[in-house]
């Protein structure tokens, strides 16, 4: 799951990014209005945590900008204002849930992930593809019910693959999804390759159709065909 976190409170954004860093979760961050416009112009991300109060402009016009261009995007407000008409308008313009601060990070956890199940999965935390079927609950991946262990990396990838089914994906985008911002920092998209190379190499060794595509020049597509 990639994640944009929109707060201008550093140690609080800091807290979030090392919790999830121990899971499969990117987590970008923007601590500005204009930072965050910037993010959300550039890079498709799975949830945007938004906070409603930034020192330069206000969240839900963000919210309004982010649903005119990425509508399919998950929103889970978070903000310490607990005044009703603000938790109203900002779902009314478009988000799932609203979470007032102070909160506990294990929940935040939870209303993300079932955030993510609702837009990518219509909520099932069964996933199946082909001979694939992926408990996004347990994290658990089966091809022909042979359970097969994948890396967090790995993970991530067959999952991007299955929600981007039958369409062309660039070795750039699927790394930014995998990395976020540090895939700026890579010196090539070897490492795209290698976990390819790998998550197919463990779907056909259970036995499990090639379902990764390679199309010379732009990328690679996840389809049946």
């Amino acid at each position: 799951m990639k994640v944009l976190i929109i707060e201008d409170e550093k140690e609080l954004v800091e807290n979030i990014k090392a919790y999830f860093s121990r899971g499969d979760m990117v987590c970008e961050a923007a601590l500005d209005f204009a930072e965050a416009q910037e993010k959300l112009l550039s890079f498709d991300y799975d949830v945007v945590l938004l906070d409603i109060m930034l020192p330069d402009g206000n969240g839900l016009n963000l919210l309004r900008l982010l649903k005119q261009i990425r509508p399919e995007t998950g929103v889970l407000i978070i903000s310490a204002k607990n005044a009703l008409d603000d938790k109203v308008e900002g779902l009314e313009l478009g988000a799932d849930d609203y979470l007032t601060k102070p909160f506990h990070l294990p929940e935040l956890n939870a209303r993300l992930n079932a955030i993510y199940r609702r837009r990518k999965f219509q909520g099932h935390k069964i996933l199946e593809f082909g001979d694939i079927r992926v408990n996004t609950d347990n994290h658990e991946v089966f091809v022909k019910d042979m359970p097969v262990i994948l890396t967090i990396k790995e993970y991530e990838l067959l999952l991007f693959f299955i929600t981007n089914k039958n369409r062309a994906l660039t070795k750039q985008i699927i790394a930014e999804h995998l990395w976020g911002d540090d895939a700026d920092f890579l010196d090539s998209f070897d490492f795209v390759y290698q976990h390819i190379k790998n998550l197919r190499k463990k779907i056909t060794a259970a036995d499990g159709a090639d379902y990764i595509k390679t199309i010379y020049g732009l990328g690679y597509k996840f389809s049946e065909e």
